[in-house]
């Protein structure tokens, strides 16, 4: 009898550790990348999101268009060598844009080289119809953005147009953008102009550019939400990262002069002089929210 039941449980510990091991394990693409794993996907994603859908007294002024910079990247690679399947966050970036677009905001669509937006597919609210109403109004600019190359070269005269540039989040904001000269250009020149700058999650990653050829970290002294490194420590054992991450990104913002506000991957957001940023996708609709109310007011 002692003997039938050790052999249940040593059979039903096994089953267990194999349905553990199949739940977190991370799912392979055709590209040899990998996406989140059901488990992950299950804790980390939404089928409909906390949007709302406020009606604002919309702006109709000059300074009608916010800068997007996505990144054209999809596969970050980790210590271990695999690649994450990652790009922007749908919901990082579709949510906060419905906000503006409802505050009668319009978009330029950028991406580093003009390359098409790259999306986290994997992590889309396919049943939310207000961002599948904005993903497909904005479809064929994604597929074919502007060029950030060309907006430095050409548009910097025309300030009096723009009222904000939004850095969607997304661990594919961390590939490239942080090195990218004209993402630093573009920053300081908002900066200079006294526009607003948004993002939220793995975006601020990029702020990190201006500190490109010896500068000074533009945002010394100020208070951002950013994705906690810790957070992003833990996500490979449930199989939403393949590996760990090569570089940690909220304690170099810290390391450079930056008070970090959040502690969790949650709902912050914050707003220090003209950045506005959120701590995880979870804070998209706040974001959206208190970019939107913040635009309206200074522009009013």
């Amino acid at each position: 009898m002692i003997k039938k039941v050790l052999i249940g449980s040593v059979s039903f510990i096994a089953l267990a550790l194999v349905v553990i091991y199949f739940i977190t394990k991370p799912t392979l693409e055709e590209d040899g990348s990998y996406s989140p794993s059901s488990l992950a996907l299950n804790l980390g994603t939404v089928s409909v999101t906390d949007f709302e859908d406020i009606q604002y007294t919309k702006y109709e002024g000059e300074r009608s268009k916010v800068l997007v910079i996505f990144t054209e990247h999809k596969n970050l690679q980790m210590k271990n060598g695999k690649l994450f399947s990652t790009g922007n966050h749908p919901v990082e970036a579709l949510v906060p844009m419905l906000h503006l677009k409802n505050a009668g905001f319009d978009f330029e669509i950028v991406t580093p080289t003009g390359k098409p937006v790259v999306f986290e597919m994997w992590a889309f609210p396919n049943e939310d119809k207000n961002v599948k109403a904005i993903y497909n109004e904005y479809a064929a600019n994604f597929e074919q953005p502007k060029k950030l190359t060309d907006f430095v070269t050409n548009s910097f005269a025309n300030d009096s147009s723009y009222a904000a540039v939004f850095i969607p989040g997304g661990h594919g904001a961390t590939i490239k953008l942080p090195n990218d000269s004209n993402v630093a250009k573009t920053l300081n020149w908002a900066y200079e102009s006294d526009l607003f700058t948004i993002t939220l999650c793995h975006g601020p990653a990029a702020l990190l550019s201006t500190t490109l050829d010896g500068q000074k970290f533009l945002y010394e002294g100020y208070g951002m939400a950013v994705f906690p490194d810790a957070v992003d420590e833990m996500t490979p054992m449930v199989g939403y990262l393949p590996g760990h991450m090569t570089q940690g990104w909220s304690e170099k913002l810290k390391d450079l002069g930056a008070t970090i506000v959040n502690t969790e991957s949650d709902k912050t957001v914050t707003i220090d002089r003209k950045l506005i940023t959120g701590a995880s996708p979870l804070a998209s609709n706040e974001l959206g929210k208190l970019a939107a109310e913040t635009l309206l007011k200074e522009y009013k």
